[in-house]
């Protein structure tokens, strides 16, 4: 196989499970955003204040050195748009992660990756960059309302990863 044709078979092992992934982490944002919303609904009204990703996505804008003009206005629609944004780059990291390893894409391994996003993320990162207090000084219905948001993302990621995997894999067999 000469060089040019193993770049190009290197590219599409690690585009095709990225894209996927990505696909399938946006779409997975979606029921993961219904179920913050009902959960949050069902919090005590002390703790229904904005949701992690008003939080983040504002602490983030106040701290870049933009000009006013080229920032989102501040509001719901750039949260969500953040939201949905940090799904779709997250989810592209799990389709390459995902075939790269022995274990295969599948509802399992999206639930654990849920897991693990929501741990790096407000146990991890998100405190240390300062964009909010991490898990540990959480409410813990907020936490067990975030965890399960996770779990349903990760879950549809994994399932819908997985199927677009198989699809293409039948489809380059046929």
């Amino acid at each position: 196989m000469t060089a040019s044709k193993r770049d190009t078979s290197s590219s599409l092992e690690v585009g095709y499970p990225a894209i996927a992934g990505g696909l399938a982490g946006l779409l997975a944002t979606v029921p993961m955003t219904m179920v913050m919303v009902r959960l949050h609904r069902r919090l005590p009204l002390g703790q229904r204040y904005a949701l992690p990703p008003r939080i983040i996505t504002d602490a983030v804008a106040e701290s870049v050195p933009l000009p006013v003009r080229l920032m989102p206005e501040r509001g719901p629609d750039r949260a969500l748009a953040a939201h949905f944004a940090f799904g779709a780059a997250t989810g592209a990291l799990y389709g390459i992660l995902a075939s790269r390893t022995s274990g295969k894409p599948g509802i399992g391994s999206g639930f654990a990756f849920g897991l693990s996003v929501w741990a790096t993320s407000y146990l991890g990162w998100v405190p240390a960059a300062g964009l909010m207090p991490p898990a540990t000084r959480q409410p813990a219905r907020r936490n067990a309302m975030m965890v399960a948001a996770h779990i349903v993302w990760g879950a549809v990621l994994g399932a819908v990863t997985s199927a677009t995997l198989r699809a293409e894999t039948r489809k380059g067999r046929g």
